[in-house]
């Protein structure tokens, strides 16, 4: 089960094709085709999106993977 790379949670909404959104910590997430992280934002109160991207190296991700997996 695929989990959130900022807080560990489970708790993730599907918001559109390869698009999941965290209910805990309020993140966004853009998946592949083979449920990998592409890309993450921050959901801005006005609902626009600011990248995290720089703060979420592919290393962090990559662990990430081996460590949650898809499911």
């Amino acid at each position: 089960m695929l989990r959130c790379p900022n807080c560990n949670s489970h708790d993730l909404g599907k918001v559109g094709t390869n698009q999941l959104y965290c209910w805990h910590c309020f993140i966004e997430l853009t998946i592949n085709h083979d449920h990998q992280i592409t890309s993450i934002f921050q959901v801005e109160e006005d609902g626009s999106l600011s990248s995290l991207n720089d703060l979420f190296s592919d290393d962090s991700t990559a662990s990430f993977q081996s460590k949650g997996g898809a499911s």
